[in-house]
């Protein structure tokens, strides 16, 4: 996301009360652009302030607090670190009166003047609504921004438990983006069923159902302990898994916390258990399920998937992708152009074709062709993807799945509603020099 003084998630007045998870992951991945900004961000001297109001917090105490670092930094005695001070400071306060109100979620407030790379200084004004809300007071003037708050934001919730149970025995374990962690695993040694008859198997049955349910139980205790932090839970989500029914057995006991049974989002068959059990339940319930299901319509040749820039825009602008498929670190930049009498144009380029000013030129002509619109492919699709009906994934390259995908595909694609053949829908070659778009080959 670039930092031109935009806001990077909704404004209290546009954001839903309710995100689905593709748009919460949209939320997501616009944070981390935006920290990832914030965090290379430079100022000369202390000009930078970062502000963070949580829910409920008084916009009237705020701007008191201003104004009283207004009147500190009046003192300052370097002339030009003062004037930046002060200018960051007003800015804040002008950011601030657009609210009456702290919003649901809290306010997020980055103001300041920064070094831009040729070292010319640039003023930089962000406010938004986080996408869900912000538990931490901050206010910082610094010669850098302070992102903490939003990388405790997302940490949190990326994290996922999860139990994995079958009667060898359970494991406690957590997923946060790319990092698996085991928190705790223990064996049991339940009784099998035999064929003994006579008076005895009525006992031996009893004994069987009492050390399962005493394991039940063991489980549950466990889980409270594990997953359970100042009385609620320590995760945005827990999936259950096992290769027998046990794991059902527990979501359904009464034994199971409470707390816990509102954020189970998934119950999974695997066919081990431990930590093959572990990495087979995350495979089920992360983004190698989603990349898994293009491989196999490509395997099963079903014509039901489509990549490379050019034939997904294609298919997107038809309506007929399904589930949008994008690196999360795609980029290719979407330019749109204008040349002589109004004829406009749009270029999907690398960033190396972007340094070629072949690009920007009319082939006619010769002459320079006028930026309208500059911008990341990636961003423009998470702010237009809903209007062409799909769902938008991104995926990392560190699973071997994803790997897969930016390497053989481009780190685009999609799957989709119906079979495409996108060669027959390919413009006639004379005419593809005046819509050049990115070639998957340069990729």
């Amino acid at each position: 996301m670039s930092l031109e003084g935009k806001s990077a998630s909704k404004t209290a007045g546009d954001k839903m009360a309710a995100l689905d998870e593709t748009d919460k992951n949209i939320e997501m991945w616009k944070i981390k652009r935006l920290i990832k900004g914030l965090e290379t961000a430079r100022g000369n001297g202390t000009s930078m302030i970062s502000l963070v109001m949580p829910p409920k917090d008084q916009v009237a105490r705020v701007n008191k607090m201003l104004g009283d670092e207004y009147g500190t930094a009046s003192n300052i005695k370097s002339r030009v670190n003062r004037l930046s001070v002060l200018s960051a400071i007003t800015s804040a306060q002008q950011r601030l009166k657009l609210y009456n109100k702290v919003p649901p979620n809290g306010l997020v407030i980055y103001t300041g003047t920064i070094m831009t790379e040729d070292g010319k200084e640039k003023k930089l004004n962000i406010d938004f609504e986080p996408f869900k809300p912000i538990n931490t007071s901050l206010y910082l003037c610094d010669n850098k921004f302070h992102t903490e708050a939003l990388n405790e934001l997302l940490e949190a919730d990326n994290k996922y438990g999860f139990i994995v149970m079958d009667g060898n025995g359970s494991l406690f374990g957590t997923l946060s983006g790319n990092t698996r962690e085991i928190l705790h695993k223990f064996t049991v040694d339940l009784p099998k069923k035999h064929g003994r008859g006579g008076q005895s198997a009525l006992r031996f049955a009893r004994l069987r159902l009492e050390k399962r349910h005493n394991y039940v139980r063991k489980v549950a205790e466990c889980a409270t302990q594990i997953f359970i932090t100042n009385d609620r839970p320590n995760v945005a989500g827990l999936i259950m898994a096992g290769s027998a029914d046990f794991k059902t057995e527990l979501s359904q006991s009464d034994l199971f916390d409470q707390r816990l049974q509102q954020v189970v989002i998934g119950v999974v068959d695997v066919s081990y258990g431990g930590e093959n059990g572990f990495n087979q339940a995350i495979e089920l319930s992360s983004e190698k399920r989603l990349i898994s299901k293009f491989f196999e319509e490509i395997s099963l040749d079903t014509g039901k998937y489509v990549f490379g820039v050019k034939d997904t825009l294609m298919c997107l602008e038809m309506g007929a992708i399904e589930t949008l498929i994008v690196w999360e670190l795609f980029d290719v930049e979407r330019i749109e152009l204008m040349g002589p009498g109004g004829k406009t144009d749009v270029k999907h380029l690398t960033p190396e074709q972007a340094k070629d000013s072949k690009h920007f030129k009319d082939k006619e002509t010769g002459q320079d062709l006028e930026i309208v619109e500059r911008m990341p492919l990636l961003e423009w699709l998470a702010n237009n993807y809903k209007r062409f009906g799909c769902n938008l994934d991104f995926i990392t390259n560190k699973s071997q799945e994803g790997s897969q995908f930016v390497r053989g595909f481009g780190g685009v694609g999609g799957i989709l509603r119906y079979t495409v053949n996108c060669a027959e829908l390919e413009e006639p070659e004379e005419h593809e020099g005046e819509n050049e778009m990115w070639s998957d080959d340069d990729f």
